[in-house]
C-alpha cells in the first residue's frame, strides 16, 4: 500500500509518499518539507496567519517534488492544457472555497499531471495551528476527492509516539516523552490507541 502523506500542522509544509511492503514495516519513497523559518523569525514565533498563506502557496510544488522524488509524477499525454476539469473544477471549488489560489495551482497540476499509483492519503487532523491544520486537510479532501482515493486522517501527538516503532521493538506498556511546540507531555502508553496523559506543561 502506497500512502500519500502531509502535514500542515505549524509552519512546515512536508509531504512524503511511504508503503507498506509487509506488516510492520514502513519504506519511505520521498520525503520533502519547505520550512517557513527565516519567515517566521521577525515574529519570535510562527505567526499562524502567514503560516497558513504559506501553506496555500508551498502545498502543489512540494506535492510536485514529493512525487517526483518518489518516480510518480507522470505528465498526461495528449490532453491540452488549460481546458478546465469542468464538474469536477466546481466541487473543487466548494472543497477550496478560502484558498483560491491554492485552487488555481491545483487544477493546472490536475489538468497536467495523471493520478499517481497511491493507495491512500494521510493527512495531520491535529493538534496544530488551526489555520494551518485546515489547509492541509482541504487539500487532502481535493486529492481525495478528484483521485478517488480514501483519506486516512493522523493525530500529530500518536504520530510522534508511532515514529518509534519504525526502527526498533518497544515493549508495551511504556512511556512516551513528547516535546512537540508549546509544551511537554508524559503518555502512558497503554498499547496502540490507547494513552493516558500522566504530567504536561503548557508554555
Amino acid at each position: 500500500m502506497k500512502i500519500l502523506s502531509i502535514d500542515t500542522s505549524c509552519d512546515d509544509t512536508s509531504i512524503a509518499i511511504v508503503s507498506t511492503p509487509k506488516k510492520g514495516c514502513f519504506e519511505i519513497h520521498s520525503n520533502i518539507v519547505s520550512s517557513q523559518v527565516k519567515l517566521h523569525q521577525q515574529y519570535g514565533g510562527v505567526y499562524p496567519s502567514l503560516a497558513k498563506r504559506e501553506h496555500q502557496k508551498n502545498l502543489v510544488p512540494v506535492l510536485k517534488r514529493a512525487l517526483k522524488g518518489a518516480k510518480l509524477l507522470e505528465k498526461k499525454k495528449g490532453e491540452a492544457e488549460g481546458v478546465g476539469l469542468l464538474p469536477e473544477s466546481k466541487k473543487l471549488g466548494i472543497i477550496l472555497e478560502r484558498a483560491p489560489e491554492l485552487e488555481k495551482n491545483l487544477i493546472k497540476f490536475f489538468e497536467k499531471y495523471k493520478k499517481p499509483k497511491v493507495d491512500a492519503v494521510a493527512v495531520t487532523t491535529g493538534p496544530g495551528l488551526e489555520p494551518c491544520l485546515w489547509v492541509g486537510i482541504n487539500f487532502a479532501k481535493a486529492l481525495s476527492f478528484y483521485w478517488n482515493l480514501p483519506i486516512i486522517p493522523v493525530n500529530h501527538i500518536e504520530a510522534h509516539i508511532l515514529i518509534n516503532f519504525l526502527e526498533q521493538d518497544v515493549e508495551l506498556p511504556a512511556i512516551a516523552l513528547i516535546v512537540s511546540g508549546g509544551h511537554t507531555q508524559l503518555i502512558l502508553v497503554k498499547k496502540i490507541g490507547k494513552y493516558e496523559i500522566i504530567g504536561e506543561t503548557r508554555d
